[in-house]
């Protein structure tokens, strides 16, 4: 049923947004791009679970919708390409009890718009699964370079299959200012489709991180990275946040298999953002994921990081 109605989500976005073309003005060019990487060698230093990460942002819109986000759905439009890893806690030999190796890539399209100050984001995505996606090789080369171990070939034969799912997402916040350089952005999220759940959280930043250009949530961390870059704003930003989700279907798992899905998902971050007075920033963040699964023996701590140069 959950695919199901993503497949219908996933349609009825794009039909929306076709609709919409017909009435569109503005010409589009690439107004902004952001990418954050996320792996737990940033984080704990282990090799497990929601081990490694990238969440890539192209965004297009006319000129003026990079300093204010338009109030039609379709008028600025993010491409998204993201991908993912999932381990077992030991690659080598994991417990019965483990969840199993997993690899996805994902392409999208969602729009960007705000009415009454409220921001919202709507989009769906194709998420593809199993061992066509080919990460495990990249993840190899990784290991390469920082001596981690590679999955056996008995966890890669147990991974998840090849498929490929629709997916859909809607998020929706407002920022609130309280105090005098702090912003408190509430939000609700809802996913369908390779993972279904809703979610509900806030974000809190201290400096001017964000301000005057896009944001764009990561999937796995919940960080929001700088995808659209407003005016340079030197100096020194702080990020904190949490959200709690309910979970209903996630297809990282097996039906039949020991692991079994915990029904509510608890993430809390932080992370440090410094920008230069010509525009160039870099991002470093931690975020605590709580067990997402029954047998799962402990929570873990991913990293992030984003590096944007101007020149």
């Amino acid at each position: 049923m959950a695919r199901l109605l993503a497949a219908l989500f996933a349609l009825g976005f794009f039909a929306v947004f076709l609709a919409t073309q017909a009435a569109a003005g503005d010409a589009r060019t690439r107004i902004g791009y952001g990418l954050l990487i996320t792996n737990d060698v940033f984080g704990d230093t282990h090799d497990r679970w929601r081990t490694g990460s990238f969440a890539s942002s192209l965004v297009l819109g006319a000129p003026s919708h990079a300093e204010a986000l338009p109030e039609r759905l379709g008028a600025l439009l993010e491409i998204r390409f993201n991908g993912e890893v999932i381990a077992p806690e030991n690659l080598a030999n994991p417990a019965p009890a483990d969840r199993p190796y997993a690899q996805a890539l994902s392409l999208g399209l969602h729009s960007h718009f705000q009415r009454s100050g409220v921001e919202y984001a709507l989009g769906a995505d194709l998420v593809f699964t199993g061992p066509m996606v080919g990460l495990d090789h990249l993840q190899e080369r990784l290991h390469d370079i920082t001596g981690g171990r590679d999955a056996s070939p008995a966890v890669k034969a147990a991974q998840i299959g090849n498929d490929v799912k629709p997916s859909g997402v809607f998020e929706m916040g407002r920022s609130f200012t309280v105090g005098p350089n702090a912003r408190l952005r509430p939000f609700f999220e809802a996913r369908a489709g390779v993972e279904t759940l809703a979610r509900v959280g806030a974000d809190l930043t201290i400096g001017g991180l964000g301000q005057g250009g896009l944001m764009v949530r990561a999937p796995v961390s919940g960080h929001r990275f700088v995808a659209v870059g407003g005016a340079p704003r030197p100096g020194l930003s702080m990020v904190l946040g949490a959200d709690i989700a309910r979970v209903g279907d996630s297809a990282y798992f097996r039906s039949a298999g020991p692991a079994r899905l915990e029904e509510t998902r608890t993430r809390a971050r932080a992370g440090l953002s410094w920008q230069t007075r010509r525009g160039a920033s870099l991002f470093y963040g931690l975020t605590w994921l709580d067990k997402e699964f029954t047998t799962q023996r402990e929570a873990q701590v991913i990293g992030s990081a984003q590096l944007r140069l101007r020149f």
